[in-house]
């Protein structure tokens, strides 16, 4: 079956006012110029398993070709001013915002959530671009008297190369874009092999915005990460995505000494006091714990409820996860779109295959998916298991997929120890009425970011 079309062409946007932008065709950025390789590949629509179309495949020669005009553009790029680059990023975050139906539908295209968690990430993404454009990087003066002045400055590092993920593609990106474009360096995108489409178009529409070299793309397989990360001439890597493979980002950039931001996963527990309104957090939990089909680092992963509550808690929260509609991003009201991708779907069915093997308890949900969903999507049913061992995978590990565990406890310094246990601490969140009660509890979690 050939690929076909994600999105029709569009002339002027959907503001009638934009720079012409079309969603047939897709290509590399290289300094302003749109470009194609001698190799193409295509994914796919993850609630279809049709191809999507067809996309570079990218050689070191155009990396180092990128790298070339991004070392060149970041001089004078480093020589404007803030406001110069902050006026950039609002008229690019205007633009973005022209074309949000267009964006909207690709992304729910290649990344397979519904449509209207689609516009939720694109106006994300804007409001980002445009809070960065007021950003201000002040000199701070350290001392100052008649003998000395010393004074701390900020200044643009050179190349960067950001490494985006695959769960929220355009976000992501323009969590790289917008810090890198307003504090002067240039940037190179390179998207996560499963969903390249809108990084692409991102940085096609940037050509209309920002000078040759300040703002390029590279679509590619698993072998360009490498290219970026072990490259002699970028100075910093930015990424998102698993541990294991940050952990590969941060050993081949230790060689040639880049500075790297790495934001990885989670297991992120959410501890339900007794006094809450069980009925007013439920709707909150669900969207916390299912949104994305779960493909969030900062989801819910592990939810502790009081013992008090637990029962009355877990039929309200089955019940309303059950009332959640599952299918494809296009269609009308649905909530839970297809796991991004077949090896995604596999590490997660394999979640749902532990609950017969490990005898866990289903409160919702928990039918094995087929092994084989070509034609049919990569759906899984959202399920939640009641009160696995904590020691049981559900509990220890992440599954990035519609499949909860919750589980009992009694006594806070027991919960807090465990909620602190295991590798994971990117986010912890703590639920409860006392906000004192919940403020002492919250400061006892090892976690990033606490709610």
């Amino acid at each position: 079956m050939s690929p076909t079309a994600i999105s029709t062409v569009v002339a002027n946007g959907t503001n009638g006012q934009n720079p012409k932008l079309e969603f047939e065709s897709y290509y590399n950025v290289i300094n302003n110029d749109l470009t194609n390789t001698a190799r193409t590949r295509h994914n796919i629509n993850p609630a279809t398993t049709e191809p999507n179309p067809e996309v570079p495949v990218s050689t070191q020669e155009d990396v180092n070709k990128a790298v070339a005009a991004a070392r060149a553009a970041f001089k004078p790029w480093s020589n404007t001013t803030l406001e110069e680059r902050g006026e950039k990023l609002v008229a690019y975050a205007d633009a973005i915002e022209g074309y949000k139906h267009e964006f909207a539908k690709l992304l729910t295209a290649e990344q397979g959530k519904p449509l209207a968690q689609s516009y939720q990430e694109i106006g994300m993404a804007t409001t980002w671009l445009r809070a960065f454009s007021t950003m201000t990087i002040p000199d701070e003066t350290i001392e100052d008297t008649e003998e000395r002045r010393i004074v701390l400055r900020y200044t643009p590092l050179g190349i960067v190369a950001g490494l985006i993920p695959w769960n929220f593609p355009i976000l992501l990106a323009v969590g790289k874009i917008a810090p890198a474009v307003i504090t002067a360096n240039t940037l190179i995108l390179k998207p996560s092999p499963f969903a390249p489409y809108c990084n692409l178009k991102l940085a096609e529409l940037g050509t209309h915005f920002f000078p040759p070299g300040v703002l390029q793309v590279l679509s590619g397989e698993e072998d360009l990460g490498p290219m970026f990360t072990t490259h002699p001439d970028i100075d910093k890597i930015a990424f998102t995505g698993s541990i294991a493979t940050g952990k590969k980002v941060m050993a081949a950039a230790a060689p040639t000494l880049k500075r790297v931001t790495l934001e990885l996963g989670g297991n992120d527990p959410a501890i339900i006091c007794d006094d809450v309104d069980v009925e007013a957090i439920i709707p909150k939990l669900a969207i916390l714990s299912f949104l994305c089909c779960s493909q969030i680092c900062m989801m819910i992963k592990r939810l502790y409820i009081h013992e008090n509550i637990y029962p009355r808690f877990l039929s309200a929260f089955t019940s309303h996860t059950a009332s959640l509609k599952v299918g494809p991003g296009t269609d009308p009201d649905v909530f839970i779109g297809p796991v991004q991708n077949k090896m995604q779907f596999d590490k997660v069915r394999s979640m749902y295959q532990h609950i017969s093997s490990e005898k866990w308890t289903p409160a919702l949900g928990g039918n094995v998916p087929d092994a084989n969903p070509e034609g049919k999507g990569y759906f899984l049913e959202p399920t939640i298991i009641d009160n696995p061992p904590d020691d049981s995978a559900i509990v220890t590990d992440e599954p990035f997929g519609p499949i909860l565990p919750c589980l009992k406890w009694k006594d806070e310094d027991e919960v807090i120890a465990r909620a602190n246990e295991g590798k994971w601490g990117l986010g912890a969140s703590v639920w409860s009425k006392d906000i004192e009660r919940a403020e002492r509890m919250a400061r006892r979690l090892e976690a990033g970011s606490v709610w």
